[in-house]
């Protein structure tokens, strides 16, 4: 098989590092050919704090796919977290040359790449920039302003922003583990890709991941995204509680939280007990369900309460950005008994939990639709699109190429160049940006 048929989406989270390989089939849903999956050491909080530790589990769940897929990785697209992201709002516009010509492709180009200029923090570096809506001469809401003639051309921005360190250091350990970087995705975006339908981010919606170390907040409305945040707890900090309370060691607590927990205490009677092996030749302990799910539900309404904060902030309250869609949770800690019905109390939005089997190909492992995965699957769905992307820029090159050939005795062989080389797109400034700043890393 070519390297050209197949991609590779890497999510690398506080508990656990997925490798995904997959394709997309003829029906455009993606066949997953290989995973792997180790226990992620060396990071913290969805921020890596350990690069030795962190390039061998990388390591680890990339040998782990290649065997099952029979394949060899060259290139993945990795997700980034961490409570150093933070979004902001931007407005910026250009003045066209030329009104009698109509709007294109390098116009919106010329803006975005404006909006990469803008002055950060020091030690903050843009990771995506994102149109909301456009104004063409003062006329507003429109959402493609593609083929519209204008003088001034202005843009509403989401813009995204991170730890040029923490870029840096996600980039060393792909380079590290003997891989190519393609893409940098934000994963609240990538699991939003693997879990929302098209419908529910028109009417308005709220995405949370629950992963190990952090909880990710994306919101959508009118089919654009609105707001973004990193909220730094996460499924471990559940664990930790439960340790702490019940006195335990974490693995213990894990288990306890996977088998038993509950978000919602009113549902154990006080007589369910599960008793816990002691620790060589120790008494084992006994832990009543009522308490467990009392410590669980505690730590669970502060997550919830504060990711409820961020939604207020998008103005979720103001009736024309209601979000008629609700929420939608996914990762692995959405995975809590009961955890639906506690949104839906604290919040009084409708809820669902989000599983990323949309978009897979009907055969695919049951494993893989799981909320555990949605920031993998969509990983690989932004992998996939970029490598139609570049395709589809090769094959319009080879075809520009074609025409420009015949055209050539009358053109003159420099015009003709020219003409070609206006068609980059903006997804290859933003790798060879992204390439040249990593390669500055080193």
């Amino acid at each position: 098989m070519k390297q050209g048929n197949y991609s590779v989406g890497l999510d690398i989270g506080t508990t656990k590092i997925v490798a995904i390989i997959g394709r997309e089939n003829e029906y455009g849903k993606i066949e997953i050919l290989g995973t792997g999956r180790s226990k992620s050491l060396g990071v913290h909080r969805g921020v890596v704090n350990n690069i030795t530790q962190t390039i061998s589990s990388i390591q680890q769940a990339v040998e782990q796919a290649e065997v099952d897929a029979g394949l060899k990785i060259g290139s993945v697209v990795v997700g980034i977290a961490g409570q150093h992201i933070r979004s902001l709002h931007h407005s910026d516009y250009i003045t066209r040359p030329d009104s009698e010509e109509v709007i294109n492709e390098d116009d919106l180009d010329k803006l975005c790449n404006q909006v990469y200029k803008l002055v950060m923090l020091p030690g903050e570096e843009i990771i995506h920039v994102l149109p909301q809506e456009y104004k063409v001469d003062g006329q507003s809401e429109i959402k493609q302003p593609i083929g519209m003639y204008g003088g001034r051309l202005e843009a509403n921005f989401h813009v995204v922003v991170g730890q040029v360190s923490s870029i840096k250091n996600i980039g060393r350990c792909i380079k590290s583990a003997g891989l190519d970087l393609g893409n940098i995705t934000l994963e609240p975006l990538a699991s939003a890709e693997a879990v929302l339908s098209q419908e529910e981010k028109e009417a308005g919606v709220a995405l949370i991941d629950i992963g190990g170390g952090t909880t990710d907040l994306a919101i959508f409305k009118d089919g654009i995204i609105r707001h973004t945040a990193v909220i730094p707890f996460g499924g471990n900090v559940i664990t930790e509680d439960i340790k702490e309370g019940c006195s335990i060691i974490e693995k213990q607590a894990e288990l306890l939280k996977i088998k038993f927990g509950s978000a919602w205490p009113g549902e154990n009677k006080d007589n369910e007990i599960v008793s816990i092996p002691g620790l060589r030749g120790r008494e084992p302990k006994e832990i009543t369900l009522k308490n467990l799910s009392k410590i669980i539900h505690a730590r669970v309404v502060e997550i919830i309460e504060q990711v409820y904060v961020e939604i207020k902030n998008y103005g979720h309250e103001d009736q024309k950005k209601k979000l008629i869609a609700g929420i939608v949770l996914t990762g692995g800690g959405s995975q809590l008994k009961h955890l639906k019905q506690l949104v839906e109390y604290i919040t009084g939005m409708d809820t669902r939990i989000g599983y990323p089997n949309e978009h897979l190909a009907g055969d695919s492992d049951e494993e893989i639709a799981s909320p555990l995965y949605a920031t993998a699957v969509g990983l690989l769905m932004n992998a996939l699109e970029n490598e139609n992307k570049i395709n589809e820029i090769g094959q319009e090159a080879i075809e520009n190429e074609e025409i420009l050939v015949g055209e050539e005795a009358s053109m003159g062989e420099a015009q003709s160049r020219v003409v070609q080389k206006e068609r980059k797109s903006i997804f290859d400034k933003w790798s060879e940006k992204l390439k040249d700043f990593l390669d500055n890393a080193e």
